[in-house]
């Protein structure tokens, strides 16, 4: 907790064991904070969302496997009774470590606002990233909850210290969406014509470990975020006229508005060591991080039926990379089916036949990174883009790209991996991409309701268990691939539509609180979720 305060953490509002006493005690002296430069603040701010970016156990462990991946069937579904009903460190953590996050990157304003007006020049592309970065995982967030305090959070040090005076007011959603595209939207001019001082750009290689201080990647990584916040609210009226203008103008213009395209284009964290702490320690093989994440008490890497049918039935490429047969499977892929009743599923993996994620590619590769965007979900939205415009050429194309972009992706992952626990798989076939998509079910065929769904499902598979956030919140807004569940006899008895606040800020923000406490519910809908 105190390691939390002393960055500076504002509003109160993720503290369930905190008294005021703890609070004020665990506080840094703002004038001490204010003896640390633009750079290394910059470099402690992105350092501090690792948790939530690289593949680590906490979050696994603790969160995913117990909320998201179940509600999304990237993995096994167990059918034990409070299934559906989200436990309350697992909602807290994610929500906890935005706002730690959050005050980094207030701090780092704060001190940016100290320099001089030649200074601030001089180190305004640190701005620039910090604040795409800060707006990526902001829209994850409010992805998850909705309303959250924002404008007004993470003022302590601007506050001097008064933490009564800090607690957050609770933004709306769709505002804090128009205020991250309105910025996104100047940051990709202003990146065509900023020019960063040679003295910058050396020390930002060391300190920025994500786009090493290449200005072209932090190109692509705006207009990239822009047409994911772009889709993502695409169904909702007041936003519709804004999509197509904006859409039309970033694709239209590719020299000024670089996209990711191409597997080795992702935004991504990458262990170059992974002594180096990046992946969060130097285990390896079976005690690695993720992989003791991902299992939790030993089945949860385990595929879902519905994901490894769709592959199996459709001669996916991406099968022999991306899961493994159970031992007893006698080298067939099978999934376990999300209908039966856990008695049945549970004997069912007891003996052993059910295929789980491929060990070396995902949860023992210890060179696996980080990824914030890949090439293959942002085809996957222009290609929806343009069916919904009704450029049936131009969808096609885009959809093709993805499933293309997100083949060679995997295949890559496996072949960086420093994991031999599974074989090395053949490799990539020459026509094994270009047939597959000649496949009866993988073809672009039908109607504009089928196209979609052949978007939607890729984007799933695509997305599965390496980018979870992502991957529930296009489930929910498209409400494809359609998915079946088996309703719980509990109190919840189909997934949430969000979460709920933690009980902390029932009592330490308890008057913004009471402004959302209608709200606060699991069947309360994110404002884009409008199917």
């Amino acid at each position: 907790m105190k390691k939390i305060l002393l960055f500076g953490f504002v509003s109160v509002l993720a503290f369930s064991a905190c008294t005021k006493k703890q609070f004020s005690d665990a506080y840094s002296n703002p004038s001490s904070i204010s003896s640390t430069t633009v750079d290394r603040q910059f470099a402690g701010f992105m350092s501090s969302s690792l948790t939530y970016v690289m593949h680590r156990y906490y979050p696994y462990f603790a969160v995913y496997q117990n909320t998201i991946i179940p509600a999304s069937q990237t993995a096994i579904t167990l059918n034990s009774t409070g299934r559906y009903l989200p436990g309350a460190a697992a909602m807290s953590d994610p929500w906890t470590n935005y706002y730690g996050f959050l005050a980094q990157y207030k701090e780092l304003l704060r001190v940016y606002s100290k320099l001089n007006t030649t200074d601030q020049q001089t180190y305004r592309i640190y701005i620039i990233a910090a604040t795409i970065y800060y707006y990526d995982f902001t829209q994850k967030i409010v992805d998850l909850w909705g309303d959250i305090p924002w404008s007004g959070a993470g003022l302590l040090g601007t506050n001097g210290g008064n933490y009564q005076a800090s607690a957050a007011k609770y933004d709306d959603a769709a505002t804090i969406y128009t205020k991250m595209l309105d910025d996104l939207k100047a940051f990709s001019d202003e990146l065509n014509t900023i020019v960063v001082p040679s003295s910058v750009t050396t020390v930002m290689k060391t300190q920025d470990f994500l786009n090493h201080g290449d200005i072209t990647k932090w190109k692509q990584y705006c207009n990239s975020l822009r047409i994911k916040l772009l889709t993502r609210v695409s169904g909702v009226t007041a936003f519709q006229s804004r999509v197509s203008s904006e859409m039309a103008a970033i694709l239209g213009n590719p020299s000024s508005y670089p996209l990711v395209s191409t597997y080795t284009d992702n935004i991504m964290v990458k262990v170059y060591n992974m002594n180096s702490g990046i992946n969060n320690g130097t285990n390896t093989g079976a005690s690695s991080d993720f992989y003791s994440g991902l299992i939790g008490w030993g089945s949860a890497d385990r595929a879902g039926k519905v994901m490894i049918d769709m592959m199996n039935n459709n001669a996916d490429p991406r099968l022999r990379v991306l899961f493994e047969p159970g031992d007893s499977a006698q080298g067939k892929y099978i999934g376990l089916d999300p209908s039966l009743t856990s008695t049945v599923q549970n004997a069912i993996l007891s003996g052993d036949s059910i295929a789980r994620y491929n060990r070396s590619t995902t949860s023992q590769n210890n060179l696996i990174p980080g990824t914030l965007i890949n090439a293959a979900e942002i085809d996957f939205m222009i290609a929806e883009y343009y069916l919904n415009a009704g450029n049936d050429a131009s969808a096609q194309a885009a959809y093709e790209a993805g499933v293309t972009q997100s083949t060679d992706f995997y295949f890559w992952l496996r072949s960086m991996s420093n994991d031999n626990t599974v074989a090395a798989p053949a490799p990539l076939g020459s026509n094994e991409i270009s047939n597959y998509l000649a496949g009866t079910n993988v073809a672009w065929s039908g109607t504009s309701a089928q196209k979609l769904n052949l978007i939607a499902t890729q984007k799933w598979i695509n997305y599965n268990v390496l980018q979870p956030m992502e991957c529930w919140a296009e489930l929910r807004r498209l409400k494809l691939p359609a998915l079946t569940f088996l309703p719980d006899v509990g109190v919840q008895q189909l997934p949430p539509n969000r979460w709920i606040y933690p009980t902390s800020e029932h009592t330490y923000n308890a008057a913004n609180y009471s402004t959302e406490q209608s709200k606060d519910n699991f069947t309360t809908k994110i404002f884009w979720d409008v199917k």
